[in-house]
């Protein structure tokens, strides 16, 4: 009698376990679809809409209303899922930082840099992790910076061993007393969800950031190390 006891209160212990774990995965990827879908980023890209089909071309205003368009139905679609390959999701970072940069004429240029070694593989990788700590260089770096021009994104990925490494880096300005105290949500969101993934695939992941500084010891950027270790990120 005591062994059936036992048993029915290690299942029912394993159901709120498995239930709980459903209901934290959901929140998480409503928080991310929030944080990806950040009103301000919606409301200011139509308002560049706007702007262009009032000032300066429709043809203008429709490629950034196509792209706006495509960027949304990637994050609605990808949200939920826990892999996806890693050319989609560069493809959507490309059109947000395509976006920004059309919104932001002249303040920053990018580069995406993929090893030649990982060209043409199936590389699978979180959806919707890179892009909030792109959208925090750019507006909470390179935009403060007091220049009006000038800004560099680079994001660089590449193999080290059986590692991925997705490293952002931009020279605009450190962050403030502020910012350091309190994370970003969307950043929050992007390392919780890596986390949960870590752990249900049984991997390693890690996440750096570290100033960039001269040779003097002065402040010329920030950098962000996203390192993927294993099957997470396997190469096909």
């Amino acid at each position: 009698m005591a062994y059936f006891y036992w048993r029915e209160r290690r299942i029912k212990a394993a159901a709120n376990r498995a239930l709980r774990l459903q209901n934290d995965t959901a929140s998480l990827e409503l928080q991310a679809l929030q944080a990806q879908m950040d009103p301000h980023f919606i409301f200011n890209s139509l308002n560049a809409i706007h702007h262009f089909i009032l000032t300066t071309s429709t043809e203008l205003a429709s490629l950034y209303l196509t792209r706006f368009a495509k960027l949304m139905r990637f994050t609605i679609t990808n949200v939920n899922k826990d892999l996806i390959k890693l050319e989609e999701d560069i493809e959507a970072l490309e059109i947000y930082m395509q976006l920004e940069k059309l919104r932001f004429e002249g303040k920053f240029i990018y580069q995406i840099k993929l090893a030649p070694e990982l060209t043409g593989k199936v590389i699978l990788v979180p959806p919707l992790v890179i892009q909030p700590y792109v959208q925090h260089a750019i507006w909470h770096h390179i935009l403060q910076r007091p220049q009006d021009e000038g800004g560099l994104l680079i994001i660089n990925i590449h193999r080290r061993g059986s590692a991925l490494l997705i490293r952002v880096e931009d020279n605009g300005v450190r962050n403030n007393r502020t910012e350091m105290e309190h994370k970003r949500q969307s950043l929050v969101i992007a390392a919780a969800r890596l986390h949960r993934l870590s752990n249900k695939f049984h991997v390693g992941t890690h996440i750096v950031e570290e100033e960039v500084l001269d040779e003097q010891h002065e402040h010329q950027g920030n950098r962000i190390i996203i390192r993927i270790d294993g099957e997470l990120a396997p190469m096909v």
